[in-house]
């Protein structure tokens, strides 16, 4: 399946701040959401690219989370592909070079899903006043560190709301649930698959012929 151009609250373990080698296993389409900034309402087309990160601490030891699984850390996506938007500029950062002709005119973002890269993480404080681990930048993997990009750990997740996987959606966390289904795309198959249910069966003897 093709497709064309995280949970805030509660305990969690918070990615080490540094350029870590990372591994993309998870592409979700997040639906039209609402958004504010600067007094102004929009509502736009989202997604949310995740990463595994690998690598080892100074001290030799693996960065891993206390659970021996590695780090997870996401990144929303206005799902734009515009010579300004944050998803094209992190992409064309990613790879190492511009986008060709070709590519600008359609583009598959399937094709991010497993690869490799480097990310720079950040702490930054929230409104809340709790810290977060954000990615700050994303560049191409070294050729010194490509020998380290070896198999990744999590399953590869590609969620797109055109052809939604159920039993993936139902993998996800309660809070990531909660931001697919406020979309409407989401509310709009939901509307759907309730009339599909609802519509009377033909029985055998109201065939006309």
């Amino acid at each position: 399946m093709s497709f064309y151009v995280e949970d805030k609250g509660g305990n969690f373990e918070r990615c080490p701040a540094g350029l870590h080698l990372a591994r993309c296993y998870r592409i979700i389409d997040l639906g039209t959401q609402k958004s504010e900034y600067m007094g102004q309402i929009k509502h736009q087309h989202k997604i949310m690219l995740g990463w595994e990160i690998h690598g080892t601490r100074e001290d030799g030891s693996a960065i891993r989370m206390s659970d021996g699984r590695p780090f997870g850390i996401f990144k929303n996506y206005t799902l734009s592909w515009s010579e300004k938007s944050n998803l094209r500029l992190d992409l064309q950062a990613w790879r190492g070079k511009p986008f060709n002709q070709e590519e600008l005119r359609r583009f598959d973002l399937k094709n991010v899903l497993g690869a490799w890269c480097m990310l720079n993480i950040i702490e930054r404080a929230g409104q809340n006043g709790k810290v977060y681990s954000n990615v700050n930048g994303i560049t191409p993997v070294p050729a010194i560190l490509k020998q380290n990009a070896k198999e990744g750990v999590n399953e590869l997740q590609l969620f797109n709301l055109n052809e939604p996987n159920l039993e993936m959606y139902e993998s996800f966390s309660d809070g990531l649930k909660a931001k697919i289904s406020a979309s409407p795309e989401w509310q709009k198959l939901q509307q759907e698959n309730s009339e599909a249910n609802a519509a009377p069966e033909t029985k055998e003897d109201d065939v006309p012929f």
